[in-house]
């Protein structure tokens, strides 16, 4: 166990039910998830992104995702979030009840066009809206740089532009910040210039971090985010997930290892371990596939 003091807490926000199922070949029924979700709030985890409101025949792994909303109701001291596309997206969550949503911008022209059909200026267009109009009516706002570090389409993304684009989505009201390395190409030098120059010019409050273990530096990513401030974190249970339209987006930084690091460096996080390695073996029940980060084989040997 790590000497560090701190009395910090990092929090965990769980996307297992939106990015871990959407890049599945196997679609989960409403039931399994509404089991899912139930689980990883029993597990301790209180902010879980449960879907999207996508078009299904896009992503049909996240059809009905109102209708898990509304059966999810309002968890006491739990924040549930969904991702919207735009602006049609955002009613449709506000109408099953979702107070916390997050809007997608890629750092990138090509990704814009590939992931979502629209240009740079038409995508920060919409989040804006999206921003502007979840701050008029008191709903949270996540607002997400994807491929912020390198895109598949157009390699090594300028750190310079990634600040530019943030600097605009915080000044339009966004509630948080989420830099996301979609591909997981990103390296701890990286992501500690990145993040410590953001956090210099907007504080660290607002900000997450977003990383996939393509390379296998999620867990490094996250201790360099963590060096520079960070407390937010993005990560999927079982390490499940990728993006559909990111080639290379192997898998999300897996939920146990971001617990373990993070407790072993001394910062609380609120995560009961051994449920949540529970959930883990459960939705590799679901998916007919086990599911495991890199510390799942100690973790469930070790776990008190």
């Amino acid at each position: 166990m790590s000497q560090m003091k701190t009395a910090d807490k990092v929090i965990i926000n769980e996307v297992g039910p939106r990015d871990g199922l959407q890049s599945q070949s196997v679609e989960l029924s409403l039931e399994q998830r509404f089991a899912f979700v139930d689980a990883l709030l029993g597990a301790g985890l209180d902010h879980i992104e449960i879907g999207s409101f996508v078009s299904p025949k896009a992503v049909p792994q996240m059809a009905g995702t109102g209708d898990l909303a509304r059966r999810l109701g309002h968890r006491a001291g739990a924040a549930l979030s969904a991702l919207v596309p735009n602006m049609k997206g955002y009613e449709l969550a506000r109408e099953a009840g979702v107070d916390t949503v997050a809007v997608v911008v890629s750092a990138t022209e090509t990704m814009n066009q590939k992931n979502i059909n629209l240009s740079m200026d038409e995508t920060m267009a919409v989040a804006q809206a999206v921003i502007e109009r979840g701050h008029s009516e008191g709903v949270r706002v996540q607002a997400y740089l994807a491929v912020a570090f390198e895109c598949p389409f157009e390699g090594l993304v300028d750190p310079g532009y990634v600040r530019g684009l943030a600097a605009q989505l915080l000044e339009n009201g966004a509630s948080e910040l989420v830099i996301a390395d979609t591909i997981g190409a990103a390296n701890p030098g990286q992501v500690k210039r990145l993040m410590a120059a953001l956090g210099e010019e907007h504080g660290t409050a607002k900000l997450a971090c977003h990383f996939h273990d393509t390379r296998a530096l999620g867990l490094a990513n996250v201790y360099a985010a963590l060096e520079s401030g960070v407390r937010r974190f993005d990560s999927s249970v079982g390490g499940l997930g990728g993006c559909p339209f990111a080639p290379g987006a192997k898998g999300n930084v897996a939920t146990e290892d971001v617990v373990m690091l993070c407790e072993q460096l001394g910062y609380a996080t609120g995560v009961d371990m051994p449920a949540l390695l529970n959930v883990v073996d459960l939705i590799g029940e679901m998916l007919g596939q086990p599911q495991g980060g890199r510390a799942h084989y100690w973790l469930s040997q070790n776990a008190a």
